[in-house]
């Protein structure tokens, strides 16, 4: 069951006069004055709003989905643009470190970066937007021909160079940083944003736990998630660190989307022989849902690449999202450095 991508909003109309048919069946009986018309308020629609499938807020009109590879360790912060991201994904790479992948589409920031680059479980998670402009600064050479098959429009830095500019004050490779709109104009047929599984609405009215805070561990890394009252986000850390956005302020978001995944080695590794690892984003599987300062046991599933991912409750009912922006972190129980 999925909650409407369409809500209306009814208000009373003011009372009118119904019309009176001239047949004989409404005519007064002989002797009997004509009685007047009753009146009676009416309900009709005045406002339809519909809910953007990646947040769950208003919007006018669905636009293209950009897919950016950011950086995330420390010589790469602050980023810039994931303020304005609608998904935020957490994937584990080599030496069990972390690397994200932003979703863009409902709003679209100037820039962003650092643009960092590919790897194979990029290649499983992007099919179910369809086909998204996916905005990377390279890839190991055996990957390449992946990338060529895979369900999406390359605007890379070696197909799409114009997009890529070297941000002054950082260095290398932390300085790649890329202009959005340009990302998009060389994928014009990028597949506007569409359901991808996600439900917004109201929390479930049984089974959260109220916390304070929740860490997720990799082999390297390390994300705390506290729930923050005045702002109604989860404010994130990062090793221990504030994760603080160019734009200013710390990051944030309503919803924290903690998967369980099957994680093992993949063909592919770095020069030091670091393995990347291959998350298992098809399936089904647990998850914790942080919203409105509670936890949430949940479950996911996604039937195929081509397909979103549905949550549900344990008993089966749709786990809805708080509105806004949403970060999914491909975790692990055991994780272990492939």
């Amino acid at each position: 069951m999925r909650l409407p991508r369409m809500f209306t909003i009814w208000l009373a109309g003011a009372a009118v006069l119904l019309p009176v048919a001239a047949c004989s069946s409404d005519e007064p009986a002989p002797g009997q004055a004509p009685q007047a018309a009753t009146t009676a308020p009416s309900e009709e629609p005045v406002e339809e709003v519909n809910a953007h499938p990646f947040t769950g807020k208003p919007y006018q009109t669905l636009k293209p989905v950009l897919a950016v590879k950011i950086e995330n360790t420390a010589a790469g912060k602050p980023q810039l643009g994931l303020k304005s991201a609608d998904i935020v994904y957490v994937e584990q790479v080599e030496a069990g470190l972390t690397r994200l992948m932003a979703v863009f589409s409902s709003k679209l920031p100037a820039k962003v970066g650092p643009v960092r680059s590919a790897r194979i479980s990029d290649l499983h998670i992007a099919p179910q937007f369809g086909k998204p402009a996916f905005s990377y600064s390279g890839a190991q050479t055996k990957m390449l021909p992946f990338i060529a098959e895979a369900s999406l429009f390359d605007v890379g830095d070696t197909r799409n160079p114009g997009a890529y500019f070297r941000q002054p004050g950082r260095f290398a490779p932390y300085n790649l940083f890329a202009n959005t709109k340009q990302l998009l104009s060389k994928a014009p047929k990028a597949t506007k944003a569409k359901d991808i599984g996600f439900t917004f609405g109201d929390a479930p009215a049984e089974g959260g736990v109220e916390r304070k805070s929740f860490t997720v561990k990799w082999p390297a890394a390390r994300f705390t998630f506290a729930w923050s009252e005045e702002k109604g986000q989860w404010l994130i850390w990062q090793d221990g660190k504030k994760d603080m956005a160019a734009e200013g302020g710390q990051l944030g978001a309503p919803t924290i989307v903690v998967q369980y995944t099957k994680t093992e080695r993949s063909e592919f590794h770095d020069k030091n022989d670091s393995y990347t690892p291959l998350v298992h984003s098809t399936g089904k599987g647990s998850a914790i849902v942080l919203r409105d300062g509670k936890a949430f046991k949940a479950k996911w599933e996604r039937e195929s690449e081509g397909t979103g991912t549905t949550f549900t409750t344990e008993s089966g009912e749709p786990m809805n999202f708080a509105p806004g922006q949403v970060w999914v972190a491909l975790a692990s129980r055991k994780p272990v450095i492939p």
